[in-house]
């Protein structure tokens, strides 16, 4: 898990590593999903945390100069990651998603909110205590993400209630 004392390099591989294990919950989440609308919202969850693993891959292979997408690509690829951006275990988000099976939007509303509000607090922390300068002014970048997809849901869930 990312402490923050990282430098830029490593900073970024562990974001991306918990970027790459929300997308993996959302997609699963997705899958899964009963309702035809809860099924759109992980959908769309899943593909702006490809965003953010695209936008990290972006800075690190800038940061390296290091042009070889498939370089990267296969570091992706073998990389495995136990975690989502929220510091929640996947298998626990898993569990959440066999108890609830997410029959209503609002029960999947409810978890997503969870994750991006644990992601949006974990990327402030960060930014404020990381060592490296420009690891703070990326992690400040992800909070505003994270800022973002929050809203999102907010708004979502003002239309449900």
């Amino acid at each position: 898990m990312i402490t923050g004392k990282e430098d830029l390099l490593q900073s970024l591989i562990e974001a991306f590593l918990m970027e790459k294990g929300t997308n993996i919950f959302y997609a699963e989440a997705s899958s899964r999903a009963a309702d035809p609308s809860a099924k759109k919202m992980f959908q769309d969850l899943t593909v702006w945390e490809e965003k953010h693993m695209e936008f990290i891959r972006f800075l690190y292979q800038s940061i390296q100069g290091d042009r070889d997408i498939e370089g990267f690509e296969s570091f992706q690829a073998k990389t495995e990651t136990g975690v989502t951006e929220a510091g929640i275990p996947i298998k626990d988000l898993e569990a959440t998603i066999e108890k609830y099976a997410f029959v209503d939007d609002r029960t999947a509303l409810k978890v997503a909110l969870e994750i991006e509000g644990k992601a949006y607090g974990l990327y402030r922390r960060l930014s404020e205590i990381a060592s490296d300068p420009n690891a703070r002014t990326v992690f400040k970048e992800m909070m505003g993400q994270e800022q973002k997809h929050v809203a999102f849901l907010r708004e979502l869930e003002g239309r449900l209630a």
